[in-house]
């Protein structure tokens, strides 16, 4: 029969060879009201036919392996590929019978930038189609390369041949689709983009949701099977930023060596419930390539890291942290990107998610490129990234790394290095409106979770509501208060009365924004050794001096976070290629100190003076903050609604003051609920036998005052007598 479609020799020579941009036009089925005419590729068949309910219809070899065969009927059919290859005779679907998975409203939301659940329609999704031959499974690939000339999809599908499965370009959204049959959950590949200039380059998937183990490059088509037991956490799930947060930071691969995502389970909830913190938040866990980076310069932003496992396992981890009462924080990075040339660098030929301003797209620090906060589609990349991660795998909150890199766009720049915004000034204003975008999205989505800001200036409103002009996140890092702690306790306490304003000055501006005090791993590497180190003095004053540290974190205005190791003041300095002295825990001075993180998370889950009002005045009260020569601190932490009064004592010295006289905010006994130098916690004893009883001598402007012991390197606590 001749009745058949034609098509242009030139047209098929590029589908032939696979650079064609709408195969689609051409391969598959296509009726001209009388006759369905089918074309497919099978290079080096030696026989083909076209299979449907009503037999087989033989094809001709039209050109360079495109086969053509006609069907008497004016409606496109069910159909198979019959193919034979000398005695092996093989059945396979055509993926170019198959309309689109990507539909109107999802190609107009992308365009937008509005896509919020962008995961669930690029990337590979595997499909199932009911038939009357049978059900077809296979992947739907999709793909944003707006300057490509043509796409393919690679793979173990298809011999990593990508003439075999070329993408149709989806008009001006700059997206490109194929549904691969037989392509299924676990298949590795890649998209082959072919620039501009005609060269053609294999790229990971942007969106992909697995990806091969490093140095291994490939992406994964995965699926989740998993079913989740945490709805109880997730309902209760609520103003969390007014409660009590005391958080674990750690390096999942370096915390104990060797572990997966569900061997950690049980060994990390064991050690966050003794240790008594509320949330252990993970350094970031996509996908990236080097190691050493601690997973900072990412690859696979949608791609949980396989060097522990799958998307599944780790989603068992935190199902598991949840029904332990243990929330999840991950550190996210859309402050810049790795420039490996297999993933997003210059991904269709031309800068697409990096920004392709050279006085903007790099970051020279890190030797990363920096997102094009401008574009769209970026931001909806990055946008709905933080959504996955929170929906996907339940997360309580996200951290955002480098926020200050992203504000400013002189940052890490020499004049000349950089451009001012359409106003003149220094300020990113692209990556404002991100920030205010994904901290709005996230909250408005998932109420009670977390965004959290590590940003090292004095940027006005961080935590600010966004419809107020700020960035809307919950916490932000107060990395001032950690500067000035360290640098204070660095010093011999013989010259710390001279550095007293270094200790004090973070209540001049406690109150400018939501607080988190952070001790984390980035002040425990790099040549600044441990914290057991940074504190001067003999073994047992420096182990002092972690646990005094610890206790006045706690009970200092603000939320607070420590890294790994600390807990029981590891000596060596961070190394993310060795695992964690865990041997220090068998000598009492170093359990000694765990032995306190755990009273200290007890005492503050217990006093809701330590957390309900951080972030207001009227939590915090100075005593006396000014007793430079005895390097003494005196203040107290109120509740919220007053029923709870804590009265903290810190002393920096390293000689104990006896009878030190404190005022106290009302009369009668009151119980010492902590004190750094017990002898259980390595100390040296020295205390006040349980309580003190005040009397009517005023002090510090108070009616009532006490005589306490101070202990050397020591912080005590005191509440009010129950009655």
């Amino acid at each position: 029969m001749s009745n058949y479609v034609e098509v242009d020799p030139n047209v098929l020579d590029a589908v032939s060879n696979g650079w064609y941009y709408a195969p689609h036009d051409v391969l598959g089925p296509h009726s001209n009201g009388e006759t369905v005419t089918i074309r497919t590729i099978r290079r080096l068949a030696d026989q083909v036919w076209i299979k449907t309910k009503e037999g087989l219809t033989e094809a001709v070899h039209e050109f360079n392996g495109v086969w053509r065969a006609v069907l008497p009927t004016s409606e496109v059919p069910d159909y198979r590929v019959v193919a034979r290859y000398g005695e092996h005779e093989d059945v396979s679907d055509d993926p170019y019978r198959f309309l689109p998975t990507l539909g109107e409203m999802d190609i107009y939301l992308i365009g937008e930038g509005r896509h919020e659940e962008l995961w669930k329609v690029l990337g590979a999704h595997v499909f199932h189609y009911p038939s009357e031959l049978g059900t077809v499974t296979g992947t739907a690939f999709s793909v944003w390369a707006p300057d490509a000339k043509a796409v393919r999809v690679v793979g173990d599908f298809n011999g990593w041949d990508g003439s075999l499965d070329a993408m149709r370009s989806l008009g001006s959204s700059g997206l490109w689709e194929l549904f691969v049959p037989g392509a299924l959950a676990g298949a590795r590949y890649k998209f082959e983009i072919q620039y501009q200039d005609l060269s053609w380059h294999q790229k990971a998937d942007p969106m992909a949701r697995s990806s091969e183990l490093p140095p291994a490059t490939a992406s994964i088509v995965t699926e989740s099977h998993y079913e989740w037991g945490d709805e109880d956490w997730l309902e209760t799930r609520r103003d969390v930023q007014d409660g009590p947060i005391s958080i674990y930071e750690m390096h999942l691969g370096s915390w104990r060596p060797g572990l997966d995502y569900r061997q950690l389970a049980d060994q990390l909830i064991g050690h966050i419930k003794y240790l008594g913190f509320t949330h252990v938040e993970f350094m970031p866990l996509s996908e990236h390539p080097y190691t050493p980076s601690w997973g900072y310069q990412v690859t696979g932003y949608y791609a949980p890291t396989t060097r522990y496992g799958s998307p599944d396992d780790l989603r068992y981890l935190v199902d598991r942290l949840h029904q332990a009462g243990i929330g999840v924080i991950m550190d996210w990075v859309p402050a810049h990107f790795a420039t490996d040339d297999w993933a997003l660098a210059n991904f269709d030929g031309q800068p697409l998610y990096e920004d392709p301003n050279p006085k903007r797209g790099s970051q020279p620090d890190w030797g990363t490129l920096v997102f094009n906060y401008g574009r769209r589609e970026v931001k909806n990349f990055l946008v709905a990234n933080a959504l996955y991660w929170l929906e996907e795998f339940h997360l309580d909150g996200i951290r955002v790394d480098a926020v200050a890199s992203m504000l400013y766009l002189d940052y890490s720049r020499e004049n000349g290095e950089w451009e001012p915004n359409v106003y003149g000034g220094r300020e990113n204003l692209e990556a404002i409106t991100f920030l205010q975008e994904v901290n709005a999205t996230a909250y408005r989505r998932n109420p009670g979770i977390l965004m959290i800001a590590e940003e090292s200036t004095s940027w006005p409103g961080v935590t600010d509501m966004t419809d107020a002009g700020g960035l809307g996140f919950g916490l932000k890092w107060n990395m001032g208060w950690m500067n000035d702690t360290l640098h204070y306790l660095e010093e011999k306490p013989v010259n710390r009365s001279w550095h007293h304003g270094e200790i004090t000055f973070s209540m001049v501006y406690a109150y400018s924004e939501n607080f988190l005090l952070p001790i984390s791993h980035d002040e425990v590497v790099h040549g600044k050794g441990s914290l057991y180190t940074k504190m001067p003095g003999d073994d047992w004053q420096k182990l002092a001096g972690v646990r005094e540290l610890f206790a006045y974190q706690w009970a200092h205005p603000g939320k607070q976070l420590i890294f790994m190791g600390q807990e029981f003041a590891q000596v060596g300095e961070w190394n993310e290629s060795d695992g964690l002295e865990w041997w220090r825990t068998d000598e009492p001075t170093h359990d000694g100190v765990m032995s306190l993180v755990c009273r200290l998370n007890e005492v503050y889950l217990s006093h809701p003076a330590l957390w309900s009002d951080d972030f207001t005045p009227h939590g915090f009260e100075w005593i006396d903050g000014s007793d430079a020569d005895n390097n003494v601190l005196t203040f107290l932490r109120r509740s919220k609604n007053d029923d709870d009064v804590v009265v903290v004592a810190v002393n920096f010295a390293g000689i104990p003051h006896n009878d030190y006289r404190v005022g106290f905010p009302e009369p009668g006994r009151w119980d010492e609920i902590l004190n750094t130098d017990a002898v259980e916690y390595g100390g040296s004893g020295v205390g006040n036998l349980g309580a003190v009883e005040t009397e009517a001598v005023a002090w510090n402007g108070r009616e009532q005052s006490a005589q306490i012991q101070l202990p050397p390197f020591g912080v005590v606590y005191f509440a009010r007598h129950a009655e």
